[in-house]
């Protein structure tokens, strides 16, 4: 941890000993009397100190800004990032529950490639892979689930414009619902009906995915999309999490998202782990009303998919987690400190897809392999 006067960053870095070293940097305002234009700055300065010492030499693939109040800071702050973003830039209403107006995500890579394609995607390059990293993505058609079609299918087309697919190169996608309790639902049938016609079902396979709560500065917005892609990767090289003594198909309750998908590279293995809440192997909402078991249950899911791609909470990169009541987050917060003291985590006001859950999570890994005949990252 980087502890400076008004900001601390958590740090995770993985060097690959030669090769592309990844890191996952979460940067916090540690003053919520500043105001909001005052923590932006706090913000950047501690970024600018981080691009400068920790992680010269790298530049960011992803930032990922979380707002208390999207419709009265987005302006300024795309006004300040515009400048000189240079990245996929994602803006979501969830408030930090720590008191703050705002809190920073940021992806960084050294070695490589970066440029915005004509499309619209974020192309990150290094040896034999482009990642295409897309963020912020919305329309404002009349309803949710005609939103998430128009993204998914505008997503398509951004794909194929570079010779992907949406079921052979995607690996991440999140959706922030606009009043989710209400909205999801048309989420769900617009993904369902896009996904049927990309060879994506319970027979082949879906794609890692969050979808939470979150808003976007104009309320016509109801669905907004990030994404990550990458092109070169094999079929071979890609393998889906089930977990099935904790957790069931997502398809079996009508939902159409893998529980976590890795990657294998000559040097090391990616884990995505999508949103996990305290579910069973039969879709069923455990410990309902109780946020420490249910705590407790999300981890023993997460722990599970990640030892299926032979990982630990140790190559665990960075944690987002989501709560619905902000009166739980005292109680989540020191249960977090106690269990993982060093990863860089986010805690925000972010509304599960299903009422009964009071918490989710979500991850990424990193481990060091040596994969012959696959070429590094």
């Amino acid at each position: 941890m980087i502890m400076q006067e008004k900001t601390k960053i958590e740090l995770f870095k993985f060097d690959a000993a030669g090769g592309v070293v990844e890191m996952h940097a979460m940067i916090h305002v540690t003053d919520p009397t500043l105001t909001y234009t005052e923590q932006v700055g706090a913000l950047h300065e501690a970024y600018a100190r981080l691009m400068h010492g920790e992680a010269r030499g790298a530049v960011a693939v992803l930032k990922r800004y979380f707002l208390s109040d999207a419709a009265n800071q987005a302006d300024y702050l795309m006004a300040q990032e515009m400048e000189a973003c240079g990245c996929a830039l994602s803006i979501v209403e969830q408030p930090p529950l720590d008191g703050t107006k705002v809190a920073l995500w940021v992806y960084l890579m050294t070695e490589v490639e970066t440029r915005v394609l004509p499309g619209g995607l974020y192309e990150v390059k290094h040896g034999a892979y482009r990642h295409l990293w897309g963020a912020t993505a919305l329309n404002r058609a009349a309803t949710s689930e005609y939103q998430t079609r128009l993204l998914l299918n505008d997503y398509t087309m951004q794909l194929a414009e570079q010779g992907c697919r949406l079921a052979d190169n995607c690996l991440r996608t999140w959706f922030f619902v606009q009043n989710v309790d209400v909205n999801y639902a048309g989420v769900v049938k617009g993904r369902n009906d896009v996904f049927a016609t990309q060879e994506l079902t319970d027979k082949t396979h879906f794609i890692a995915s969050t979808g939470i709560a979150g808003r976007h500065a104009d309320s016509k917005v109801m669905v907004t999309m990030d994404s990550y892609a990458v092109d070169g990767v094999k079929p071979e090289q890609i393998h889906y999490l089930y977990a099935p003594t904790h957790l069931n198909r997502t398809s079996e309750y009508g939902v159409s998202f893998e529980r976590g998908t890795y990657i294998d590279y000559g040097d090391r293995r990616h884990v995505l782990i999508s949103g996990t809440a305290s579910i069973n192997n039969r879709g069923e909402v455990v410990h309902p009303g109780d946020i420490r078991k249910q705590t407790l249950r999300m981890w023993e899911n997460v722990e599970t998919l990640l030892a299926e791609a032979d990982c630990t909470f140790d190559d665990v990169a960075h944690l987002i987690v989501y709560l619905r009541d902000t009166a739980d987050y005292a109680v989540v917060r020191r249960m977090f400190e106690e269990r993982f003291p060093q990863l860089p985590a986010v805690f925000l006001l972010a509304p599960v897809c299903r009422p009964g859950w009071l918490i989710e999570m979500e991850c990424m890994a990193v481990k060091r392999m040596d994969n012959k005949g696959i070429p590094a990252l």
